[in-house]
């Protein structure tokens, strides 16, 4: 396949561009932040009124069906804005698993809901600091009244404002097992449920998620039980690719301002530009970041075909942008010299949501390994 967007991406993607700059430039970031807020609900609302909340969502649910390599050109602009929203945990992720795991009436119910925006999801799989789908210990004891859920989730994105959590829980099977979790719908406010939030580097924040006890009925169950790993682990490579999409954003962003930077400043009476040692890291930079462009849109079209290599492609797209991102967002604080470090300048913004990003769902190490495995090395 030719690796460029078509006419209505590159559409989207003007869109997007157009509207974060109008709507959430790094001034709006800038007050969030101060404010203590992770997002702003009028922005949300205006992604939602945008058809953003439906990009994902199919045509037969209310939604516009228009995919993933065109969803991804928003979280890539996102990216490049530092915008913060529940576009990538709710219209991403959590419309994937009703899609991929709901029955016909939890779709049918739940996915025009989050295409207006009415609700919104979370997903909480992770126990420990490290990415593990199949390190879930969080118990899910079958009863006459539901199933009752014991344990705690780490770093739920988002899951301090979400409607709705997605839990990934133990029904059989021993910690590590593929064999054994179910997914489960969960109402944020059910009784049993403690949930605090963690503010991160980035300015955003994280939720732990205790179960005490909670009670969930057994038609909020996702799917089959004992058999949720393939819908969380084809859910897990969607978020993984769109994540490289921020990631891409976050590196193009990074790349363009100190292009600027290095245009505008002047040492020893010299532009910096001019110096040649500077030329040639900005010259292997912007090579680096032309190479994701094409493993990202790559990882995108191949969820959106139905690609057998979709999880190799996500977890090299992912690996492959966890290491762009970190060579982009230090030689960007690097070639901006001490004030790359002050509040004062954008650009230290930008390695603050690179390492977050890079970190949630799995990083480097865990993807390169991911890969190798299923590669055969």
């Amino acid at each position: 396949m030719t690796l460029i967007i078509n006419e209505e991406q590159q559409m989207l993607k003007e869109s997007a561009q157009g509207f974060f700059a109008e709507f959430a430039p790094i001034s709006e970031f800038r007050r969030l932040r101060e404010g203590g807020s992770d997002y702003c609900d009028v922005l949300w609302k205006r992604m939602v009124d945008m058809g953003w909340a439906a990009i994902l969502v199919p045509e037969k649910y209310g939604g516009l069906g228009f995919g993933h390599v065109g969803m991804g050109q928003v979280m890539e602009q996102g990216g490049r804005a530092l915008a913060a929203s529940p576009l990538f945990s709710s219209a991403i992720v959590g419309v994937s698993i009703i899609n991929l795991t709901g029955s016909e009436k939890q779709k049918e119910t739940l996915l025009p809901q989050i295409a207006d925006g009415q609700i919104t999801l979370a997903l909480a799989v992770d126990e420990t600091r490290h990415h593990g789908p199949t390190d879930i210990a969080l118990s899910a004891l079958k009863t006459p009244d539901g199933f009752k859920l014991s344990g705690r989730k780490l770093g739920v994105v988002d899951g301090h404002c979400s409607t709705k959590l997605i839990v990934a829980a133990r029904t059989s099977g021993e910690f590590g097992d593929k064999e054994g979790i179910s997914l489960f719908l969960v109402d944020s406010n059910t009784p049993g449920i403690d949930i605090k939030t963690i503010p991160t580097v980035d300015s955003r924040s994280v939720s732990t998620v205790s179960f005490n006890d909670a009670i969930v009925p057994i038609e909020n169950l996702l799917g089959s039980e004992n058999g949720g790993f393939k819908g969380l682990s084809a859910v897990l490579d969607i978020a993984n690719a769109h994540l490289a999409a921020e990631l891409l954003g976050i590196a193009s962003e990074s790349f363009d301002r100190t292009l600027q930077y290095l245009k505008q400043r002047k040492q020893f009476g010299s532009f910096i530009g001019s110096f040649q040692a500077l030329q040639h890291r900005a010259a292997h930079w912007w090579s680096e970041i032309e190479l994701c462009k094409s493993i990202v849109l790559k990882s995108l079209s191949a969820i959106d075909e139905g690609d057998v290599r979709t999880s190799e492609l996500a977890s090299i797209a992912k690996a492959k942008l966890c290491e762009v991102a970190e060579l982009s967002t230090n030689e960007a604080i690097q070639m901006h010299g001490g004030v790359g470090m002050t509040d004062e300048y954008d650009i230290g913004f930008f390695i603050k949501r690179a390492r977050p990003a890079q970190m949630l769902f799995g990083d480097y190490s865990y993807h390169g390994d991911r890969f190798a495995l299923m590669t055969g090395y």
